[in-house]
């Protein structure tokens, strides 16, 4: 087979990933332990090679072409290979190893994810973990992201999804607060109650409250005199704890303080509504160990999840 690539085309094309997946030359070059000129050298090399620009720069930042990201993915599947390959001869094969860059979304990776990954730890040591939490679409090509977990992830014909639940939403609010303002009985009594709501800060949108009536659902944009962005479960759950209101949450958020009496859902004849979480990840040939044995051990809790979440929350995905 005629040579088609040297050692020095090689080692361009892993500074040009490493480029992109740090969002600079500069900081490429300390990762990497060379100076900043010598990326830029090997980026030029590389786009004189293919004819086409790889990166748009300006004078503090670049971001990968149309052109530049599609070659990034496949070249960073080519060294994972490469990674493999090596691993297989050297008969390290058996053992998952690496980084492995997680995004999860905040709440879900505190309540569900965060906790599992000391066990996953212990089962797999040579497995680095870097956790990104954020409510925000992330791209993996660009941001070198190897599993992300998403709430009603869009389809993608370039990933592959595995359902992991559909997460059963309940309203809760405290003794104290029902005591004082009442216990709504149906929907229409939301009116006259302080209700803890938030919005979407990409589109400024508020998230409606989901229900079921009568075989029905429905959705109902509540009113309140609070209004949370970003980390909005979170921030409503702990409104909700010290008595400012109602508000509806995912049930693995609230499992404690509904056992121990601290909070107590309320409108539970109109309850039986979810919203589904979704694990994501690049559908390549080659998946490595690392990300093949995370998702076998998420998919082993699934059961668990399922097991404990009441019947009437896996009744639809919205």
């Amino acid at each position: 087979m005629k040579r088609q690539f040297d050692d020095i085309l090689l080692g361009s094309i892993e500074l040009f990933c490493l480029a992109a997946e740090e969002g600079s030359f500069t900081a490429a070059a300390l990762v990497a332990g060379v100076t900043p000129a010598a990326v830029s050298r090997s980026i030029s090399r590389l786009e004189e090679r293919l004819g086409v620009r790889l990166f748009v720069r300006t004078t503090r930042s670049i971001r990968l072409t149309e052109g530049g990201r599609g070659y990034y993915e496949e070249c960073r599947q080519a060294l994972a290979q490469l990674v493999e390959a090596e691993r297989a001869v050297m008969g390290q094969q058996q053992e998952p190893a690496g980084v492995l860059r997680i995004s999860m979304p905040t709440t879900y990776g505190h309540h569900r994810v965060l906790p599992l990954l000391p066990e996953f730890r212990r089962r797999y040591p040579q497995v680095k973990v870097e956790v990104h939490l954020s409510n925000r679409n992330i791209d993996f090509v660009t941001e070198g992201y190897d599993l992300a977990i998403r709430v009603r992830a869009q389809p993608d014909s370039t990933l592959i999804a595995r359902h992991l639940e559909d997460a059963p939403l309940v309203v809760i609010a405290t003794p104290g607060y029902l005591e004082r303002a009442g216990t709504p009985r149906t929907l229409e009594e939301l009116e006259d109650h302080e209700c803890i709501q938030f919005e979407l800060p990409s589109s400024g949108r508020r998230i409606s409250w989901l229900f079921r009536e009568q075989g029905r659902e429905r959705e109902i944009f509540a009113d309140g005199s609070y209004l949370l962005s970003d980390d909005v479960v979170q921030g409503g759950v702990t409104l909700a704890k010290h008595g400012a209101g109602l508000f509806q949450t995912y049930r693995f958020v609230v499992e404690k303080e509904l056992a121990e009496g601290s909070l107590v859902e309320v409108l539970q004849p109109y309850g039986g509504r979810s919203r589904p979480f979704t694990l994501l990840y690049p559908q390549n040939r080659h998946v490595p160990l690392r990300l093949r044995a995370f998702v076998d051990f998420l998919m082993d809790y699934r059961e668990q999840w399922r097991a404990v979440d009441p019947p009437g929350g896996q009744t639809t995905n919205h």
